[in-house]
Formats: C-alpha cells, structure tokens, sequence
C-alpha cells in the first residue's frame, strides 16, 4: 500500500507530531508499504527530498510565523498528484492538514488531530479562530478521526462537533525499559520537548531556587530558548540549568534513567508522550493538571500541579522522589501501527 503522511514539520525538527508520524512511518515501512511524508518545514533552503530510515521525504518551503501555522498552498498540489492509497494528516492546529483535505479528492483520508484547543500565545488564539471554520471542515471531511487520548476525544466533541476514535500515542517501550542511566554529577530533574511558552519550562526554572539539590537539563530546542535563559540568568540559577539542544533518541533514553524526576509544566498537550516515556524508563514524574496530562494524574509514579508556582512544583519533585519506580503497561508504536492498518486505513489494499 502507498501510504501519504502529511504534517507541519518532521524530524529532525523535535516535538510530539513530529515523533509520532516518524515512528508509525517506519513501521509501515518494515510492513513492507511504501510511505511518503509531505512536511513544510523546509524554510529557506526551498524544496527539497531526502529519504530517512526507509521514508521518503519531501520538505516544502511555508509560510510560518513564530514557526506555526505553517501556510503551504504546495501541500495541496503534491497531494493531489501524489499516487497514494490513503491519505493520513496530522495537526489540526497548522495548515497543512487543511491543504490536504483540499487535495485528497475521493481517496481515503484519515486525520490524528492532535487538537489541544488553544494555545498561550494570543496571536495563535487568534489565527486558530479565524481557522476554525475551515479546521472544521477540512477535519470533517476525513473518513476517519483520530484522538491519541480520551481528553482529545471529549475536546473535538464539544469544539469541532467531531467524533473520533482514540488510539493512543506509542512509545518505544523496549528502548526505554532497558536504558542505561546516564552519568551525570549531580541528582539532576529533567524536561524534553520544544522550548515554546506554552511548555511552561519557565516555572521549573524559577523552582530550581527552592530545589538546590539538583540540576534541571533541558532537552529541546524552539523559539523561547533565549527567554528561558534569560530567567535562569534573573534566578541566579543558571550555574544549575543545561540546556541539551536537540537530543537523539540513543541518548534520550538514558537522560530519562537517569533523572530524580521528569518535570512538565505545558499548558497544552492531547497526550503528553514524554511523560510515557519517562515513566517507561522508570522515572517519576510531575505533571501541570492541564489539558490532556490530567489523564496522567492517576497513574502509578505520576504527582500533579494544579497551578504552577515555586512551593508547588518543589513539593511535587519531593513526593515523587519518595514514591516506588512506576511500573506501568504502555503501548508500543508497533501497536499503533498495527490498529491504524487494521482497523483504519483501507484493509482491501494492503499487500
């Protein structure tokens, strides 16, 4: 099967939509599919293909501020040329899954919104309202909606008017169970994700006051990386605070392992895939009760803030710290792959 995945940006480029079409694409490929990735983070360097793991890539230039939205008229045309057998697109919160429902014409088209409702920048709350009405349709127009969590389901519900069908997000769960801790020389709290505000990696900076006994190591990259080290700087923290840059997943593992607590503050999240993966290394972890990460609360390992502030966050890294390693059930990507090509994508095509 000629399997067409479209999406705003793709690895290398870090962040949750990013994994997650990277990992279910190689998947199809060691099924033995063809799968191509239409993305628009192709900035100034203009178009361009490569082919990754198995995956061919085309990368289209778009217009993006802020690095969002991403407004990619090219998305349509490739779509529509494209020879595919399904057509899959990702992100209701950036354009290009609307291009692609303009192109896909009457082949089968499957949409994982990943739809979080809002955001924390209000030029973004403000283009997503004018977006709403074509979001609406251009997710309406799917054969078939995907939540990746059960929050997700409710939100396009009550928002969009959408039923959905939830298939949780995958993790590498393997990778992450056997990974070697890495060596670090002090007890250190760890964050991964893209460096936007609305990650919230801010309140954990301004937390390490209160938390002397451990480093914070920052993995990501994103446009707030500059004011985020602007405040450790204002905390007099920043002896304390390493910003990682983008991690490979080789390394990610074990940042994971070896971490007193995994911390995330977001705002806004319809999963919240790194707090899977550091509890799947073991790692307990300290969530903002926000959006999709509420689901999280009542997990094994799992303490949540309810608002974030210094004495907060500080008492949730230490009743976490006292807890047992978590010991959780976590799907694979192989699972999700799996659902998607059985229960979803067009069975009759498959090889």
């Amino acid at each position: 099967m000629k399997i067409l995945q479209v999406t705003p940006r793709y690895p290398p480029q870090s962040g949750g939509v990013e994994t997650h079409v990277r990992q279910i694409s190689e998947r199809f490929v060691d099924r033995g599919h063809e799968v191509t990735v239409l993305t628009a983070d192709a900035r100034k360097e203009g178009e361009r293909r490569e082919c990754r793991d198995g995956v061919r890539i085309q990368r289209y230039p778009s217009i993006a501020p802020n690095d969002a939205i991403h407004v990619c008229p090219h998305i349509a045309v490739a779509v529509r040329r494209s020879e595919a057998d399904v057509v899959h697109a990702h992100n209701y919160h950036s354009f290009p899954l609307f291009f692609a429902a303009l192109g896909v014409g009457d082949r089968p088209f499957v949409v994982t919104t990943h739809y979080h409702g809002g955001s924390a920048s209000s030029l973004r709350d403000l283009l997503l309202s004018a977006y709403r009405s074509v979001g609406r349709w251009a997710v309406r127009q799917a054969d078939d909606v995907i939540a990746v969590s059960e929050w997700e389901r409710e939100q396009l519900d009550a928002d969009l008017g959408v039923g959905a069908t939830v298939i949780s997000n995958g993790i590498e769960v393997d990778r992450f169970e056997q990974a070697e801790p890495v060596d670090h020389e002090r007890p250190y709290l760890l964050t991964v994700g893209r460096l936007e505000e609305y990650k919230g990696v801010q309140y954990v900076i301004q937390a390490m006051s209160a938390l002397p006994e451990y480093d914070l190591r920052i993995a990501g990259s994103g446009p707030y990386r500059e004011t985020l080290e602007r405040i450790a700087r204002e905390e007099q923290v920043a002896n304390r605070v390493e910003f990682l840059g983008y991690v490979d997943d080789r390394e990610l593992s074990g940042l994971y392992a070896g971490a007193s607590a995994y911390v995330t503050m977001s705002e806004f999240e319809a999963y919240g895939i790194t707090v899977a993966e550091a509890l799947a290394a073991g790692t307990p972890c300290v969530v903002r009760e926000a959006a999709a990460l509420r689901d999280w609360v009542t997990k094994e390992g799992v303490i949540g803030v309810a608002t974030p502030s210094e004495t907060s966050i500080q008492q949730a890294v230490r009743t976490a710290r006292a807890r047992e390693r978590p010991t959780l059930e976590l799907d694979s990507w192989s699972h999700v792959a799996d659902r998607l090509l059985q229960d979803v994508y067009p069975s009759e095509r498959t090889p």
